[in-house]
């Protein structure tokens, strides 16, 4: 069953992730950010900034078109709808709803910035989780 994990309160959702992808990327899982288009193009440009001496390999497919075979492998994927990633090790989860197709991933991260419409969308997909039988954790960020 998918575990799924709520990172909370968290203060830049972007430099977060990253730092949460950069820890997946080096235990060997393979990771699918998924997220509107604004917040992955946003997501994309912190991923090449991030840290200037460790480059997080990534790729963000555009109009559903296939990638070419040297970028499959790639271990992180940045895809606004499911049905485009080729990994399904981890998802961390950016939008607001849970997505359809969750349960294909062995672990989700749902990231919930501190502010009231983020903590109201994160309760949302909380409730989501629970009424199918999942029991999802949380982990509470530090400020």
């Amino acid at each position: 069953m998918t575990e799924i994990r709520f990172h909370v309160n968290v203060s830049n959702a972007a430099i977060y992730t990253c730092r949460l992808v950069r820890k997946a990327v080096r235990s060997g899982a393979k990771v699918t950010i998924s997220g509107p288009p604004t917040i992955l193009a946003q997501l994309d440009k912190t991923l090449w900034e991030f840290e200037p001496l460790e480059f997080i390999p990534h790729v963000m497919p555009r109009g559903g078109q296939p990638l070419p075979s040297r970028l499959q492998d790639t271990p992180v994927w940045l895809v606004a709808d499911l049905d485009h990633a080729a990994h399904h090790d981890v998802l961390v989860n950016l939008h607001d709803d849970a997505p359809p197709g969750f349960e294909s991933y062995g672990r989700v991260v749902e990231i919930v910035a501190n502010d009231e419409a983020a903590l109201a969308a994160g309760r949302r997909r909380w409730r989501h989780y629970a009424t199918r039988g999942y029991a999802p954790e949380k982990h509470e960020v530090a400020a």
